[in-house]
Formats: C-alpha cells, structure tokens, sequence
C-alpha cells in the first residue's frame, strides 16, 4: 500500500475520524461550518477580483477594497481549512481514490498560486493602477483565474460526495 494511501487510512481508521463519521450531527455540523466559511473566502476574493474587472466599486481603489476584505478573508480561509480539514479526516480513506477530490486538490494548489503570482508581479505597481475604473490587463487575467479556479474548486467539491 502506497505511504499516503496508508496515512489516508490511519486518518480514517481514527478515534477522530470515525468520531465524525459517526456521529448524528458532527459531520453535518462541520460541513456547515465549512460552507459558511468557503462563502466567506469566496465572497471576499470575488469581490475583490470583480473590482479589478471593472465591474463594481469603480470608484473605490483597488487598493482600499484589499485592505477592507482582507482580515474577513483570511478568517475565511482559517475556517474553510480547519473545516475542510476535519470533513477530510472522517473520509480520508474514500477520500484517497475520488477523482473529483483530487481535482479538488489540484484546484486549491492552482488557486494558491494565482494570488503568489498576482503579488508577487503586477500587484507591486498597484500603485500605478488602484484608482483606475478596468485595471490592466494582467490583473483582469488574474481575475478571471481566480473565479474560474474557485468555481472549479465548489463544483469539484459538490461532486466528492458523487463519486
């Protein structure tokens, strides 16, 4: 058996892990909480990638949105993950062979190297750019990465539990 098929079976096989699984309300608990905070991470980043795109608070910088969503963002994401973290301990092993939670996973990866890039390259000159209605091109591409890779990322997660 493969090292990380192994972990995913430890994980499963686990007081946690059947805990949840088990349990009349902790599974659903937890993917609530899950949802609630992938809405909040989403919400946030959307909000902002549709500023950058030009299509809402075009008045706004681009710069004052980022400084406003980012805690909520971040509380977000620490929600989504310990959540998402949880859900995975309880079905890791089933986990292990989804095609779609491995599409999820990828995903995720993807979607963490966008906003590294973004940061790292067209976001040092914001400065240049913040107070402009449509930002440059290589923002608004950033933009539309980030919504497809999160619309990718819940619909990928809907369908684990199909597969």
């Amino acid at each position: 058996m493969p090292l990380l098929q192994h972990l995913c079976q430890l994980l499963y096989d686990s007081p946690i892990g059947t805990l949840i699984r088990e349990s009349d309300y902790a599974f659903t608990i937890i993917e609530s909480v899950h949802v609630l905070g992938i809405t909040l991470l989403i919400g946030t980043i959307a909000l902002l990638d549709l500023r950058m795109l030009g299509l809402v608070l075009r008045h706004i910088s681009v710069t004052r949105i980022a400084r406003t969503v980012l805690p909520l963002t971040w509380a977000g994401f620490i929600v989504m993950f310990i959540s998402g973290f949880l859900l995975f301990w309880a079905e890791a092993a089933k986990n292990y062979g989804n095609p779609a939670f491995r599409v999820k996973i990828i995903l995720l990866i993807l979607v963490g190297l966008n906003p590294l890039i973004f940061h790292t390259t067209i976001y040092r000159h914001v400065h240049e750019w913040e107070i402009l209605p449509v930002s440059p091109w290589r923002a608004r591409l950033a933009a539309i990465a980030s919504l497809t890779l999160w619309t990718g990322i819940l619909a990928a997660g809907r369908a684990i539990a199909y597969f």
